[in-house]
């Protein structure tokens, strides 16, 4: 299972590449652009995406910065907003790193931000939820890639899996492990 995970974060912090450069290249006005998404434009999307890390993160640790409204800006500048991406996208793979079997099928408790609310809850589910949020809101980015810049860069797990020779393959027990695909 945590083979599982640990490839979830790699791959988050490669496709976070992808999205901010994708984004660099944009005009001010274009990224800025209100399309109506969730979280308004893409600026609004990677703030969110930024800030939902940071509230599970805060919650997986107990470390770091808890942001108590959903759609706020962190950091107006694309930059800083990447900077501190970068930097949270490190934290994911080294948080991920640490986690043994033990600490996955343990429970963790939290409280919830929008309606505050005492939760324990099992570890694994919550990272499939993490890593699934962040795939959720950065395929509405895609589209407003898409809608700015008439294309966008893939963001499939396949592509990644290809380019960086990760694959998944069945192994004992009927768990899947993240393997490197050797030449020859």
């Amino acid at each position: 299972m945590k083979s599982n995970f640990e490839m979830l974060a790699a791959y988050n912090t490669w496709v976070n590449e992808r999205l901010y450069e994708a984004a660099a290249n944009l005009s001010d006005a274009e990224y800025r652009k209100d399309r109506g998404a969730f979280f308004g434009s893409l600026h609004g999307t990677l703030n969110h995406l930024l800030l939902g890390d940071l509230i599970w993160m805060r919650r997986f640790t107990g470390e770091g910065a808890e942001p108590d409204k959903l759609d706020a800006i962190l950091f107006e500048d694309l930059t800083e907003l990447r900077a501190a991406r970068r930097a949270e996208d490190a934290r994911i793979e080294d948080y991920i790193k640490r986690l043994d079997e033990a600490a996955l099928t343990g429970t963790i408790h939290y409280r919830t931000t929008r309606n505050p609310t005492d939760i324990e809850q099992e570890l694994a589910p919550l990272l499939i939820h993490f890593f699934n949020h962040q795939t959720h809101h950065r395929g509405q980015a895609h589209c407003l890639l898409t809608a700015s810049a008439g294309a966008a860069p893939s963001f499939d797990l396949l592509v990644y899996q290809r380019q960086t020779g990760m694959s998944l393959r069945k192994g004992s027990g009927g768990a899947f492990a993240a393997v490197e695909k050797r030449p020859g």
